[in-house]
């Protein structure tokens, strides 16, 4: 395996400052430990994702930025202030939100509760009429049991909930698995349009081949560590390497 090593993209003298900027971090599940110094960031704007085998560490690291993991050591920096040690509901108030794999819809509400059920945040949410525009479908189940949702429906709903509360930066983890090619085009085409409505999004994604349509750059994490990162644009220079990391 090819020990290349890249933990800060590279300083240019047009590159705005990283919104997110994780040095060194660490996590744990009880006696687990899972992440062994973490450092990579992401700059406003930026649809930044993270690749990787399963079990590399990949969702950890969202949920350690989130604050959801019970010990955690480093730095985590959002917007210049280090959130290592502030709880969920306080980070989720600074404009972050969090979308898990598994969606968290309730099955007992119909598609409006489920909108309507994350507390705002911060000013700036999309209204309904915004959220229906990016997801027609879910205006047509909008009193639809969350148990009656497509799994496609499931996430476009996951998504369209963390954009009400007024996060303007989004973690989607594993946002197409198990979903319908024509289903990721459409969240590969809501991402793009985030990004040119000025939100920044951090991916976990084991598809890199669609990321590649949406992300600008991309960290490889293995064993709980950043091992590698490069450019969109330097995408099929890698693609050697990006076999070798993923076994693909």
């Amino acid at each position: 395996m090819v020990e290349a090593v890249m933990t800060k993209s590279p300083a240019t003298a047009s590159a705005p400052k990283p919104i997110l900027e994780i040095d060194n971090l660490e996590a744990w599940y009880g006696e687990s430990h899972i992440l062994h110094g973490i450092n990579f960031n992401v700059r406003p704007g930026e649809v930044v994702t993270l690749l990787g085998r399963n079990g590399a560490g990949k969702t950890t690291t969202l949920k350690s930025i989130m604050g959801i993991i019970g010990k955690r050591t480093g730095s985590i920096k959002f917007d210049g202030q280090d959130i290592i040690k502030t709880s969920s509901d306080k980070i989720a108030r600074k404009g972050i939100a969090f979308c898990p794999e598994e969606r968290g819809i309730f099955a007992s509400l119909d598609v409006r509760e489920n909108l309507m059920l994350p507390p705002i945040v911060r000013e700036g949410g999309l209204s309904l009429d915004q959220i229906f525009d990016l997801f027609p479908n879910l205006k047509e189940r909008l009193n639809s049991q969350g148990t009656k949702l497509s799994g496609g429906e499931q996430q476009m709903l996951a998504i369209a909930r963390i954009l009400r509360t007024g996060a303007r930066f989004l973690m989607l983890d594993e946002p197409t698995e198990g979903l319908a090619p024509v289903i990721i085009q459409q969240i590969g085409h809501t991402i793009q349009r985030l990004k040119s409505e000025g939100f920044t999004i951090l991916l976990v994604e084991q598809n890199f081949r669609w990321a590649s349509t949406v992300a600008d750059r991309f960290y490889i994490v293995e064993h709980g560590k950043i091992i590698d990162g490069f450019a969109n644009s330097e995408l099929q220079a890698n693609m050697d390497k990006l076999h070798t990391y993923l076994g693909v």
